[in-house]
Parts: structure tokens; C-alpha cells; sequence
């Protein structure tokens, strides 16, 4: 039986609703966040919990309040004098053939208010063990035991953002949607692993030595690890499917343009990278490290010297990394460790790229664009091909590529020369989109911010960071109050494209039981290996 928490006493279309608590209802047990639904006449109304207040009936009850050991008086006063009040904010309406539509009216005065029930859930939110595989269990509601998914299919559909302050789980939530995007299939990744915490096992955060288990632990056969680092991979009881080797031939003018700052490169700098690529094509790089007089160097490509050198300080640590080496002598230019990766992304399984040891942003800078802007252009092709012949079988994969620290790919100098600014842009129109992750939002581009499709926000105290999140966000003033709510640890605010409203969730457990919810085999899939067996 559905549980009655109140009735609707005023309020507007554009400010939201005012609900009267019932007596029976408990105070506390109302909170910021929660889903409750509305019974209209011809719609339901689904809500969220924005703020709670308190009333009296006249003023002189706050001038003389009872003592605590007033307790008939209080509770003959609670009955009659006192009461509280939730200021609700519908979210989507539901009519009586359950169709799904934005809020363009309010129910009457009076009407009911109502926990929502696991039903609702499901009818707004999607059902797990939907036929299509495209609904994700992310989490529960506040104060319900019923899962709150994401639609998957959407969830690719467009970029997606993964944000909250240090120590609030993001790594958690990531490695949840990952988990979610390779079970169901509905996308291939390749994931930039800056801290090694996705592929193979992770410690636990909090007190003990409890660690869960990587993606590759999960998916052996649908995740490949790609190490810069193998013997830091081994060391932690995993091994590399592929060392990562590239070539300074693989490196051009764009990769290095995101890490201007890091290098403290100046704008003249670059411009002089620009002309040693005209001169010396896929070669620029090599050329500039081998030079022993900068300042002929500088003359014979028309550039100022002071330019060349600063740009060959700043890139000859480059000479340090292991896994970056000139080209061996007679090799094809796009020979690379990409074309493997390819490869794999196009057998449909993920690829995690980890850094082991190499952590410094300079390495995940200069890694991650090499490698994305290759993958980028192959899918261009891959897409236009598939435009050409319309054939089904020519149509990509869909790709989520997943950053750590994005701000450092798209902050506003940055997002409009780099290659994750120009894939943030293009909404998926050749395929691939970005997850990104990153403690301080407003450190990305607002353009590129307002572009992403979902968003999954824990807690963030800062307020440029909440004002940075809910860019280009509907009820923007009544979720920074949701916002503020959050719990340190498992909850999340979840809005935008994969969900039909935005909603609060406990965020759902990384442990066994989790863990065998993914290793389930259908029994499509039985029947599957049983003819691929006999």
C-alpha cells in the first residue's frame, strides 16, 4: 500500500510545490533529495524533495515554547499549531498510459502525496532486466530499496561527465559506468588509466586492506591492458596484453598544443613547431632533437631562435620516457603500437591504457592526445565509409573514450585547438565520445561543459565547480540545493540524457554481489556457446 506523506497546499509551475506534512509523517525522515510522486487528476507527478520548513499557527508559541518535559503539551501542539512543510519540484509527468512528457502543469490543491514505489522507479528510470540489456543499475533512491538505472544507449549517445571533490568516489562511479558499458556491450572504451585503478585490481578506499577487482578482472576477454610501464603492471600481479611503443614520428604540432602550460611554453613557440612541421613534415620532432646549433637551425627555417630553443628545452625531456623512440631507420611513418590498439577496439574490446610509474600530467598529456587524435581520424574514415556503402556491417562501434584530470585537456585555451575539445564538439557524429572525469569542473571550457549529455555529480564544496556543473541546466537554482545535500561518500546526483529526470542515488556497491550481477551468462549466450561447442 502506498504510503501518504502529504497533500499539496500551493505553489507554482516555475518555483515548485508546497507539500503539508502529515502528522504521521516523520520529520527526519524527509530529506533533500528524496523521489516522491504526486497523484493529479489526469497525471502523475514526479518529484524531488528540494527544502523542508517549519510553521506555527501563531507567533506567541515561538515566544513561549513548551519544555522538553511538556510533552502532552507539545505533542497537543504539534497536532494543531505546528506543522512542517517539503517544497517539491516536479520533474516529469506521467499520464494515464504511462507516456513520459515534461512538467507544463500542476495538480490541484490537495492532491496526495505519495513515497514513490519500486513500480514508479522502474517506469521512469528503466528495469534492469529490460530484453534490450540497455538499462544499468547505478544506484537506489534515497530511503527506497530499488535499483535507479541509466540508459546506456543514451549514455553513448553523447559526451559524459564524471565530477566531485577529491575523496568522494569518482574513481568508484567511473569504474561503475565502465563496468556497465562493456557488460551490456553497448560501446566499446579505451580508457587513459593516469593512476592504474581500472584495469587490474584497486585498494579500497577506507580503513583495512580490502581491494576490488579491475575491469580485466571482470572481462578477461573483452579488456586488453596497454602498458607504458610493464614491469609496474607485473608488480602488481598483472601482465600487459601490449607494451606501449611509439615513435616521435607518431607526435605532431596538436599534442603538444595542451601542454603549453605544463611546459610553460609561450604561443611563439608553437608557432615555431609550425614551421619545422611544414619543413619536415611527421620527421618535425626528430629533426628538432638532433640539433646541435639551434640558432642555423632557427635561420634556415625562418623562425627566431630564442623561440626554437625554447622549444627544444622544454621538448627534449621527451628523450627520458622509454616508451617514446625515434623511428628505426627504413619504417613504414604510421607503423605504431595504434594500429594494434585499433585493432582490438575493433573486435569490440576495451582497451586501458596505464601509465604504471609514468604519472607525471606531462606523460598523460602527451600519451593521450598521440593516441586519440590517431584513433579519431580512423574512425573518420571508418564513419565515412559506412556513409558511402550504408551497409550495416560498416557501421563503427561506438566509442567512449574516458580522461582523467580533463581540465587539463579542456580548459578554454586548450578545448578549442586539442583533439578531445574537437570529439567533445561533434556529438558523436563520427562515433566516439568522451568520458570525462575531474575534480574541478571549472577548469573546463563552459562551452564543452554544456555539451556534455549526463553528468554524474558527487559532492563539490567550491562554488564556481556547482556552477560550472549545472551549465546549460533546467532547474539549475533547485538542484544546487540538491547539490549541497550530497553525502561525502556514495551518493550522486545524477542528470541529463541517460536519465528521464534528474534524481539522488546511494550509489550501488562495487563488491560480490556486483560482481556476479556482470559474470552472469544469458541464456542467449548459453545456446550461443553450446552451438559454438557441439
Amino acid at each position: 500500500m502506498k504510503k501518504v506523506l502529504g497533500t499539496i497546499v500551493g505553489g507554482s509551475l516555475t518555483e515548485g510545490l508546497e507539500m503539508r506534512l502529515n502528522h504521521a509523517t516523520p520529520l527526519e525522515s524527509m530529506k533533500t533529495g528524496k523521489f516522491v510522486s504526486i497523484a493529479g487528476k489526469d497525471y502523475t507527478f514526479f518529484s524531488l524533495v528540494t527544502d523542508l520548513s517549519l510553521h506555527v499557527t501563531h507567533p506567541d508559541i515561538v515566544l513561549y515554547p513548551p519544555s522538553p518535559q511538556e510533552e502532552l503539551l507539545t505533542s497537543f501542539l504539534q497536532r494543531s499549531n505546528m506543522y512542517a512543510t517539503a517544497h517539491l519540484k516536479p520533474m516529469v509527468m506521467l499520464n494515464k498510459q504511462h507516456e513520459v512528457s515534461p512538467v507544463k502543469t500542476i495538480p490541484n490543491h490537495f492532491c496526495q502525496v505519495y513515497e514513490a514505489q519500486k513500480q514508479d522507479v522502474a517506469l521512469i528510470f528503466g528495469d534492469e532486466l529490460d530484453a534490450s540489456k540497455k538499462y544499468f543499475s547505478i544506484g537506489k533512491p534515497l530511503d527506497m530499496d530499488t535499483p535507479v538505472c541509466i540508459d546506456l544507449e543514451k549514455l553513448t549517445e553523447r559526451s559524459t561527465g564524471i565530477f566531485g571533490k577529491t575523496g568522494t568516489g569518482k574513481t568508484f562511479l567511473t569504474r561503475l559506468v565502465l563496468a556497465g558499458l562493456i557488460h551490456s556491450q553497448k560501446a566499446v572504451n579505451l580508457i587513459f588509466d593516469m593512476h592504474s585503478e581500472y584495469g587490474l585490481q584497486a585498494r579500497k578506499e577506507g580503513p583495512g586492506y580490502s581491494f576490488v577487482k579491475g575491469l580485466k578482472t571482470l572481462f578477461p576477454d573483452r579488456v586488453a591492458i596497454f602498458s607504458l610501464d610493464p614491469v609496474s603492471t607485473r608488480r602488481r600481479g598483472g601482465s600487459s596484453d601490449v607494451e606501449v611503443l611509439l615513435t616521435y614520428q607518431d607526435v605532431h604540432v596538436e599534442d603538444i598544443i595542451s601542454l603549453g602550460q605544463e611546459l610553460n611554453l609561450h604561443s611563439t613557440a608553437l608557432e615555431a613547431a609550425y614551421l619545422i612541421h611544414a619543413r619536415y613534415k611527421h620527421n618535425w620532432l626528430q629533426v628538432l632533437l638532433e640539433q646541435e646549433d639551434i640558432k642555423e637551425f632557427a635561420n634556415s627555417i625562418g623562425a627566431h631562435p630564442e623561440s626554437i630553443a625554447a622549444l627544444y628545452r622544454n621538448l627534449k625531456r621527451i628523450e627520458r620516457l622509454p616508451f617514446l623512440k625515434p623511428a628505426a631507420a627504413g619504417a613504414h611513418k604510421y607503423d605504431s603500437v595504434i594500429d594494434t590498439m585499433m585493432e582490438y577496439l575493433a573486435k569490440d574490446i576495451s582497451v586501458c591504457v596505464e601509465f604504471g610509474n609514468f604519472t607525471s600530467t606531462f606523460c598523460y598529456l602527451l600519451i593521450s592526445n598521440i593516441i586519440t587524435r590517431r584513433i579519431h581520424s580512423e574512425y573518420i574514415a571508418k564513419t565515412e565509409k559506412f556513409l558511402g556503402s550504408q551497409k550495416k556491417e560498416d557501421e563503427p562501434t561506438k566509442l567512449m573514450i574516458t580522461i582523467e584530470e580533463a581540465h587539463k585537456f579542456l580548459n578554454p585555451s586548450a578545448a578549442s585547438q586539442t583533439i578531445f575539445g574537437t570529439i567533445a564538439r561533434e556529438m558523436r557524429k563520427y562515433y566516439v565520445s568522451l568520458l570525462v572525469v575531474d575534480q574541478r569542473p571549472s577548469g573546463i571550457d563552459q562551452e564543452i561543459i554544456s555539451q556534455l549529455g549526463t553528468k554524474i555529480v558527487a559532492q563539490l564544496s567550491d562554488e564556481k565547480d556547482i556552477q560550472a556543473v549545472l551549465t546549460g541546466t533546467h532547474n539549475a537554482q533547485t538542484l544546487r540545493s540538491v547539490m549541497a545535500s550530497l553525502d561525502t561518500k556514495k551518493q550522486a546526483l545524477i542528470l541529463g540524457h541517460a536519465v528521464t529526470m534528474p534524481i539522488v542515488v546511494q550509489t550501488r556497491e562495487y563488491n560480490e554481489d556486483f560482481y556476479r550481477s556482470v559474470s552472469l551468462v544469458s541464456g542467449a549466450d548459453v545456446q550461443k556457446l553450446m552451438k559454438e561447442l557441439f
